[in-house]
C-alpha cells in the first residue's frame, strides 16, 4: 500500500516504574536489542525514518542517544501527563517546526516490541478502506483483566462506540473481552482538533488519548476497530517477567523463521538467538548455542553446543566445535574452530584455517590453510597462508605501554612453545625451533633458534639420592 500520507508517533516517554529498574523502560532489551529499537525497525519497514516521531521524556537524552542512529525525529514530552498529552506535544512540535503534519498518524507504543511491519501496514490499509477518523488495533487475550475494553456498535460491526477502562466497566460490560492495544491510526486533522478538549478529570489526573474516541463518535465521525492476528504482538511489558515472556516469544519466532529457511536447530528452546541473526540453509545449530547481535552465518556450517557467537560473520562450511566464544570475528569458508577457541574482536580467520583447542586470538589476520591447533595466544598479528603454529606458541604484543605487531609470512613453521616478541617479522618459509624466544626478524628460509644449550649430567639422580640417605 502507499504510505506516503502516513506518519508514525511512538510513545516512549514513560519511566516504567513497575520494572524496578534505573534503566528507561524502552531501553530494556529482548531479542538482543532495546524494546524501542524493535518498534522503530517495524515502523521503518512501512514509512521513512523522517516520518517517524519518537516521543521521549524520562531520561530523554539517554533514550535519544540510544536510538538516534535510526534517523527518526524526536518530540520532547518533558512532563509526562498521559497519552493524550504526548500527542499534544506532537501537535506542538509540528506547529513550532513548520513541518506539515501527515494526513494520517499511526500511534505506536515503544514497549510493544513484537509489532510486525505487516500489522502496521494492515491497520493503515484498514483505516483508509473504512474512511475512518480513528482506527483501533485490538486483541482478545485469554485474560483481559487490567486492559481497557473496546465496545462495538454490534458484534459483527467494525464501528466502536467507546473505549472503557477496566475500573470504569459497568456490570453489563464485564463480559467484554476485546481489549484496546494502545495502537491507533488517526486522521491527523480530526485528532488534532480534539486534543485541546481533553480533560484531566480522572483518577490519575492525566490526558487520555482514548477519550478522543468518544469525542469523534459524538461528532458523527467513524471510529473503527480491527483485531491483530496475534495477542503477543500487541502486548507490552510492565514487569521483567512479562518482558521475558515477550523475549521467549520473539526468540522462538526467530528460530521458526530460520528453520523455515532450511536451518536445522536441535532443541530450539535451549538456544538464544537474537532477532537480527541470519543463517544460511543446511547449517546445523546444536542445543545450547547463543547467536547474538548482527551475527551472520553462511550455509552448510555446523555450530556445536555451548558456543557463543556475537556480532560475527561466518562463511559457508564453517565448523565451530563445542564451547567456542566469538566476538566481532570474521571467519572464512571451511574454517574449523575449537573446541574452546576464543576469538576476540577483529579476529579475521582465513579460508580452511584451523583455530583449535584453547587458542585465543585478538586483532589478528590468519591466512588460508594456516593452523594454530593447541594452546596459543595470537594477538596484534598478521599471519600468512600455510603457516603452522605449534602448541603453546604465543605472540608477545604488549610492552606495558604500547601494542606491537607480529608479522608471519606464508609457509612459516613455528615450533611448539615459541615466544615471538613484537615488533617482529618472520619471513616466508622460515622455521622457528621449538622452545625459542625470538626477538629479532627472521629472514626468508632461515632457521631461528633462541634457546640456551642443553646440559646433561649422567648419574646425577643416583648421586643425589645417595646424599639424601645420609
Amino acid at each position: 500500500m502507499d504510505t506516503t500520507g502516513f506518519g508514525v508517533a511512538i510513545m516512549a516517554a514513560g519511566k516504567g516504574t513497575r520494572l524496578k529498574s534505573k534503566r528507561p523502560k524502552v531501553l530494556h532489551e529482548i531479542g538482543g536489542r532495546a524494546l524501542l529499537l524493535h518498534v522503530i525497525a517495524a515502523a521503518k519497514a512501512v514509512v521513512p525514518a523522517a516520518q517517524i516521531y519518537c516521543i521521549i521524556g524520562h531520561e530523554s537524552d539517554r533514550v535519544q542517544s540510544a536510538v538516534e542512529h535510526t534517523g527518526v525525529q524526536f518530540v520532547l514530552q518533558a512532563e509526562q501527563r498521559g497519552t493524550g498529552h504526548a500527542l499534544q506535544m506532537v501537535k506542538a512540535w509540528f506547529a513550532l517546526s513548520g513541518v506539515q503534519p501527515p494526513q494520517h498518524l499511526l500511534v505506536l507504543s515503544g514497549d510493544v516490541p513484537l509489532i510486525k511491519p505487516e500489522t502496521i501496514a494492515a491497520i493503515c490499509d484498514f483505516h483508509l478502506r473504512e474512511r475512518a477518523a480513528m482506527t483501533i488495533l485490538t486483541a482478545v487475550p485469554a485474560n483481559p483483566t487490567g486492559y481497557g475494553r473496546v465496545l462495538r456498535l454490534a458484534e459483527d460491526s467494525p464501528e466502536v462506540t467507546a473505549i472503557v477502562e477496566q475500573k470504569s466497566l459497568q456490570p453489563h460490560q464485564y463480559n467484554a473481552r476485546e481489549i484496546n492495544s494502545g495502537i491507533y491510526c488517526f486522521e491527523t486533522e480530526a485528532l488534532f482538533s480534539k486534543l485541546d478538549n481533553l480533560s484531566t478529570n480522572n483518577a490519575h489526573a492525566e490526558y487520555y488519548l482514548t477519550d478522543v474516541a468518544a469525542m469523534l463518535v459524538a461528532d458523527g465521525k467513524r471510529v473503527v476497530a480491527t483485531p491483530a492476528d496475534s495477542v503477543d504482538e500487541v502486548l507490552g511489558a510492565n514487569t521483567i517477567a512479562e518482558m521475558m515472556h515477550l523475549d521467549a516469544a520473539m526468540r522462538l519466532d526467530t528460530a521458526k523463521r530460520l528453520m523455515a529457511s532450511g536451518v536445522t536447530i536441535f532443541r530450539p528452546e535451549t538456544c538464544v538467538i537474537d532477532a537480527e541473526v541470519t543463517v544460511g540453509p543446511d547449517t546445523v545449530i546444536e542445543p545450547y548455542v547463543q547467536l547474538l547481535g548482527a551475527t551472520r552465518i553462511g550455509s552448510d556450517s555446523r555450530i556445536r553446543s555451548y558456543s557463543v557467537i556475537q556480532r560475527s560473520t561466518l562463511g559457508d562450511g564453517v565448523t565451530v566445535r563445542n564451547g567456542c566464544i566469538l566476538d566481532d570475528a570474521t571467519v572464512a569458508d571451511n574454517a574449523i574452530l575449537g573446541p574452546y577457541a576464543h576469538l576476540r574482536p577483529e579476529s579475521r580467520i582465513g579460508e580452511s584455517a584451523h583455530i583449535g583447542n584453547f587458542v585465543e586470538t585478538k586483532k589478528v589476520t590468519i591466512g588460508k590453510g594456516s593452523k594454530a591447533n593447541h594452546l596459543n595466544y595470537l594477538g596484534d598479528a598478521v599471519i600468512g597462508a600455510g603457516v603452522n603454529i605449534g602448541a603453546g606458541a604465543i605472540t608477545c604484543n604488549y610492552d606495558g605501554v604500547h601494542k606491537h605487531q607480529t608479522t608471519i609470512q606464508d609457509n612459516v613453521f613455528v615450533g611448539s612453545d615459541s615466544t615471538l616478541v613484537a615488533p617482529i617479522t618472520i619471513e616466508t618459509g622460515s622455521y622457528i625451533a621449538a622452545g625459542s624466544c625470538i626477538t629479532e626478524d627472521v629472514p626468508e628460509g632461515a632457521l631461528a633458534l633462541g634457546r640456551s644449550r642443553q646440559a646433561t649430567k649422567p648419574g646425577w639422580v643416583a648421586a643425589r639420592k645417595a646424599i639424601q640417605k645420609k
